[in-house]
């Protein structure tokens, strides 16, 4: 949900995605994608007030990726932050991970919700895990100086390639290895950096050895993957399993054998300059109310239902005691 949406690990020849993020429902979600943001967005010099309570941790900028499911997370650290007194601004639909992260590093913000896999991947190429436990290991050890992850929830959403039905059924389509042998007749669909990236295009051809015969930058997840896959513009595209339409839509989601995405759980990342026993007390007790049934819940009133993801953020955490 989304742009922009995102963290599988087998790096160089294993390596994870975005969704993301486990769930069983996400681009359209996240897209939703990484996808563009339910709430439009807030440019990195324009911060939006997300409360106004007495600053007793100081100022905390939340930022999103640019897919609805990302804005909603989002929308939960900051409101759970905020019912603790902390001073909260947010900064949704920021982009991709190549760029939220620099703004991390040079303080334009302070937190964004992020995926295991994909991050661990992002930092270190070469991460070969792919359980869930082994995956965040992996992951704070190639952070970078400056940056921290706290508890990570049990709900993940991961990328994931998908089909039509009929696509399936029309060339025995069960795991993304057997696009092997038809992919070259076949147009990609996925959010731009996934040309590059080790758990994108390069992947596909690296632990697959799947060539397509074109790729088509969309988004991240997001309606225009959904809608170019629909009307079969693309004829595989990477959406996330949270994502709502592909049950909607009746897609497939082909099965991942070699773990070209490792897991991919929710995980907040801040600058470490912000990480204090509130912020990580408040932000774990989060992360502890976070399933994947949960997650896809949640995303589903925001994309299917199309309610605004802070009211959605508002009821969850009040429902949890957390806001």
């Amino acid at each position: 949900m989304r742009s922009s949406r995102t963290a599988r690990i087998r790096r160089t020849t294993r390596t994870t995605r975005t969704t993301a993020l486990a769930g069983t429902v996400l681009a359209a979600l996240l897209g939703t994608a990484a996808c563009g943001s339910s709430g439009g967005g807030t440019p990195l010099d324009q911060p939006t007030e997300q409360g106004g309570g007495t600053a007793a941790a100081g100022t905390i900028t939340v930022g999103s990726a640019n897919f609805p499911e990302s804005e909603l997370l989002m929308n939960i650290y900051a409101g759970a932050l905020q019912a603790k007194g902390v001073n909260v601004t947010t900064r949704p639909n920021i982009g991709s991970r190549e760029t939220y992260i620099p703004a991390l590093q040079d303080g334009s913000i302070n937190l964004i919700p992020e995926y295991t896999g994909v991050l661990a991947q992002y930092f270190d190429h070469s991460v070969t895990a792919t359980s869930s436990d082994e995956v965040y290991t992996a992951l704070q050890q190639s952070l970078p100086q400056g940056l921290s992850v706290l508890d990570k929830a049990a709900a993940e959403n991961k990328d994931a390639v998908v089909v039509t039905r009929e696509t399936a059924t029309q060339h025995n389509l069960k795991a993304i290895g057997d696009l092997a042998p038809v992919a070259g007749d076949m147009v990609l669909g996925g959010p731009p950096e996934w040309k590059t990236r080790p758990t994108g295009v390069p992947g596909l051809k690296s632990v697959y050895n799947v060539t397509f015969r074109e790729f088509r930058s969309l988004d991240a997840g997001g309606p225009l993957t959904v809608q170019a896959l629909s009307n079969g513009q693309v004829q595989a595209a990477n959406l996330f399993t949270t994502d709502p339409s592909i049950a909607e839509n009746d897609f497939v989601v082909l099965q991942d054998p070699k773990s070209l995405f490792a897991a991919q759980n929710i995980v907040p990342l801040m600058a470490s300059s912000a990480d204090t026993p509130q912020v990580r007390e408040t932000l774990n007790a989060v992360s502890a109310q976070l399933d994947t049934p949960t997650l896809a819940g949640l995303v589903k009133q925001v994309v299917t239902d199309k309610k605004d993801s802070a009211t959605v953020a508002k009821e969850f955490l009040g429902s949890k005691n957390l806001g």
